[in-house]
């Protein structure tokens, strides 16, 4: 099983997305610091994440939503999320 997933900074509010085949350990690297691209930017939290029985597609998915079409994506799927922290 392949995951998307996106994770967000709580220091600076921005968005990681990545994928891989192991989720759980992929989030244990990344808030372990052991992540170039994030280990400056901890803590995060996972804010979604989609499964894929294909390694490819799941790689699709993530160079999807690092496109404008696909950022646009993910503040409709998550807007209540996003809205919520706003408060």
């Amino acid at each position: 099983m392949f995951c998307v997933y996106i994770l967000r900074s709580s220091s600076d509010k921005k968005l990681y997305v990545g994928y891989t085949n192991n989720l759980k350990r992929r989030l244990k690297e990344h808030s372990d610091g052991n992540n170039f691209s994030t280990k400056d930017r901890l803590p995060l939290e996972l804010v979604y994440y989609e499964a894929y029985h294909n390694g490819e597609d799941a790689k699709e998915r993530e160079r999807f939503f690092k496109t404008g079409w696909g950022r646009q994506y993910i503040a409709k799927v998550l807007k209540n999320y996003f809205r919520s922290e706003k408060i």
